[in-house]
């Protein structure tokens, strides 16, 4: 699979690539956010510097292997989230996902940087949807795709493994198709 470019904009956002001398501050950003994660994000129970390191590491073999290209999301000269893409719904689709820490929630942020991976999905070869997921019970989550003209396409169980604790079990599926 061809890979997205390594740094994109959109909006008030401008994404780059994680890069492995990151650990600290995204270990910061996500510990500053716990609070607002834990609801949603089952990967928070126990995160710790281990965590950062291994989430790295694991994005630097999913982006050479093609499966996942995660970003970090900057807002002006702050990095205030996390984004990615991931090639696990079959072949011609990718998956977004995103968070924003809670000092820089209801901006738009989310939004842009949603709208950017995108963009970003619909200039690979071959890549003819992409979705979005989230649980239904995260009203706020479910506005990004709304707001970018995703289409509601089903409610489905949700496949995590390991739920958080407002998890409904039920993940809301959206997608926006070339």
């Amino acid at each position: 699979m061809q890979r997205p470019d390594e740094v994109l904009t959109c909006g008030q956002v401008t994404l780059r690539r994680w890069r492995p001398d990151d650990a600290d501050l995204i270990f910061h950003l996500v510990t500053e956010s716990l609070e607002h994660l834990r609801p949603w994000m089952p990967w928070v129970a126990g995160y710790g510097p281990h965590s950062a390191v291994a989430y790295l590491s694991d994005s630097q073999q999913s982006w050479e292997a093609g499966t996942a290209f995660n970003y970090a999301i900057g807002y002006g000269a702050a990095v205030v989230g996390s984004c990615g893409l991931m090639a696990r719904i079959g072949p011609g689709g990718l998956e977004i996902g995103y968070w924003v820490h809670p000092s820089y929630t209801g901006r738009g942020l989310a939004t842009d940087a949603a709208a950017a991976l995108t963009q970003a999905a619909f200039a690979l070869p071959g890549i003819d949807r992409v979705e979005i997921l989230h649980d239904a019970n995260n009203v706020a989550s479910g506005r990004v795709p709304r707001k970018l003209g995703f289409a509601e396409v089903g409610r489905r169980p949700s496949r995590l493994e390991q739920r958080a604790p407002s998890d409904s079990g039920t993940s809301v599926a959206w997608r926006l198709t070339r």
